[in-house]
């Protein structure tokens, strides 16, 4: 069963009735109870704590209702309050009790399914707990559906290790995609990339496996054009700039801007949304041999720019160029761009918040708003163009790195800025793709940061 299937729609069906209860709320309750559940609650010491729970037995033993804390507030923004609860629920169907409105029913059930997600690809015993929960008829139950199964194939993808998540891996997401949403399927590999994407090639072509830039496009022709890019780095060894073990472990997931951008076009497509969607995403693998690129090569672009290379563990703003380069052609109405691209937004902002910079000061705003309301925050940093002359070479037209190590997130950015002209609204997402520790709904491992602001964003444009 897809982890998109644990919510249905309430038809009045035989389920377990779950309680949210804020501690002023909870002698309220005990106070009209039955004598065994009062008796029950008071003897386990449950105090309503938030994400507490007390599980009631029936007079035959039988589990008869779940108790749920809430702590001090009925509800707040945060969407994992339900989601702690699921652990300590054995399989079953439960209803939730509660007054709260559609939206926030909507996120406690989205974190409800993602709480049962787990990455078990390679362990020989599967978790085979299954905890439906019926929703009321106001809640919208295909729009929940549509961001599970999003979040769930950015996980996915992030998470499998590089030996299954290379760049034809990446491509057979993009056609699996395309076959699902009939959308248009395109892929430019190996030394087909030469003219075209010289970039692109110069990073991937040590691996053994060639790099490609996978191209997708979706919707009517006379809609607003919408165009997302990808970072598909699909391991990052750091090149002939080689990264230390510490660095490298966790490397499988340089690809997660690709994840991202699939699984917001997966979202944009499930919906139906009205844009005219493109997908461009450079799939590589930094890796080292005899031919991979140097420090001090001097690469070509699309767009004709020259770039010294200070360094080859930035390569993510390499493929990018390339990829934003073509985007930009096509005069879209939005470009937003993925990537896991620097430590330095990590320095910043730490894992939980993805670093947002954009040409357009209303559409961040209205990205930032998005990200609030779906409990999917970023940060806005700045496009500090005082910074942009230390990118300058003295023998190209643009260095991919600094002498110095300041800024790093922002240097980052303007360089990709080179790349965006004629679009309007750019967005560049410098997001981390990555959960570091286990909590409520969120497991140890791949991570969805920034993919639902950026769909309320494009959704809020179109109205």
């Amino acid at each position: 069963m897809n982890i998109s299937d644990r919510i249905a729609i309430d038809k009045g069906g035989a389920a377990i009735a779950l309680h949210t209860l804020t501690k002023t709320e909870l002698e309220g309750y005990l106070s009209n109870a039955e004598q065994l559940a009062e008796g029950w609650v008071r003897s386990s010491g449950f105090k309503a704590n938030r994400g507490e729970v007390c599980k009631l037995p029936d007079h035959d033993g039988s589990l008869s209702a779940v108790l749920i804390g809430l702590g001090d507030v009925s509800y707040d923004d945060d969407p994992w309050w339900l989601a702690s609860a699921v652990s300590e629920l054995q399989s079953g169907t439960y209803r939730l009790d509660s007054q709260l409105d559609a939206s926030s029913i909507a996120a406690a059930a989205r974190g409800w399914c993602l709480a049962q997600y787990t990455f078990d690809r390679y362990l020989s015993e599967k978790d085979d707990k299954v905890c439906i929960l019926l929703l009321p008829k106001k809640v919208g139950l295909n729009a929940i559906q549509a961001e599970v199964k999003a979040t769930c194939l950015v996980r996915d993808l992030v998470n499998t290790p590089a030996e299954h998540m290379g760049p034809q891996e990446l491509e057979d997401v993009a056609e699996t995609l395309c076959a699902e949403f009939d959308a248009k399927f395109n892929v430019t590999r190996g030394d087909e990339l030469l003219k075209a994407f010289p970039a692109i090639h110069a990073v991937g072509r040590a691996a053994e496996k060639a790099p490609r830039l996978i191209d997708l496009a979706w919707g009517k022709l006379d809609d607003p054009k919408v165009t997302l890019v990808g970072k598909g780095v699909c391991f990052d060894s750091g090149g002939l700039d080689l990264k230390s073990s510490q660095f490298m472990r966790d490397m499988k997931k340089d690809m997660g801007g690709a994840a991202h951008v699939f699984g917001l076009a997966r979202l944009i497509m499930e919906r139906n949304l009205p844009v005219r969607l493109r997908v461009l995403v450079p799939a590589v693998e930094n890796a080292v041999s005899g031919n991979a690129f140097r420090p001090g090569d001097i690469l070509s672009t699309r767009k004709g720019l020259t770039v010294e290379v200070g360094n080859t563990d930035a390569e993510g703003r390499l493929v990018l160029c390339d990829a934003l380069t073509l985007a930009d052609e096509e005069e879209p109405d939005i470009i937003i761009d993925f990537a896991t691209l620097t430590g330095a937004a990590r320095v910043a902002l730490g894992p939980d918040l993805p670093a947002l910079f954009s040409t357009d000061g209303a559409f961040a705003t209205t990205m930032l708003e998005a990200g609030i309301l779906s409990a999917d925050p970023l940060w806005q940093m700045p496009l500090w163009q005082g910074y942009a002359a230390d990118l300058k070479s003295p023998i190209a037209d643009l260095c991919n790195v600094t002498e110095n190590s300041f800024a790093g997130a922002i240097v980052a950015a303007l360089f990709l800025q080179n790349f965006v002209e004629k679009c309007p609204i750019w967005v560049h997402i410098d997001t981390f793709a990555w959960n570091p520790k286990a909590r409520a709904g969120r497991s140890k491992g791949g991570a969805a940061l920034g993919m639902l602001a950026a769909f309320g964003a494009i959704n809020a444009y179109l109205v």
